[in-house]
């Protein structure tokens, strides 16, 4: 089995950032995308950021310009780095990976268990 665990997360103040980092941990896998996700109060799971196996980004349109998604194949890590940080951006923030384990070609997304942060001054 795999697992991913997120951690970063906290309370910051408008205009200030910060950085989310997930590692996957377990025994013969492969992972393919990775992605962020966050969810606020009273509101659906939202995609932030994706970063394909050979390092191609895409962003939500509040993410772009402020949010930088990249990833340490090595280190099976994935990283959001999140600048300018607004109110509106307060949620916990889920990472995600698309994964095979073994010699498997079947495809299979985990998650993490979510890391909260919270901009307010």
């Amino acid at each position: 089995q795999v697992q991913l665990v997120e951690s970063g997360g906290g309370l910051v103040q408008p205009g200030e950032s910060l950085r989310l980092s997930c590692a996957a941990s377990g025994s013969s896998f492969n992972i393919y995308t990775m992605g962020w996700y966050r969810q606020a109060p009273g509101k659906q799971r939202e995609l932030v950021a994706t970063i394909s196996s050979s390092g191609t980004a895409t962003y939500v349109d509040s993410a772009k310009g402020r949010f930088t998604i990249s990833r340490d194949n090595a280190k099976n890590t994935v990283y959001l780095q999140m600048n300018s940080l607004k109110p509106e951006d307060t949620a916990v923030y889920y990472c995600n990976a698309d994964i095979t384990l073994g010699t498997s070609w079947v495809l299979r997304t985990y998650w993490g268990q979510g890391t909260q942060v919270t901009v307010s001054s």
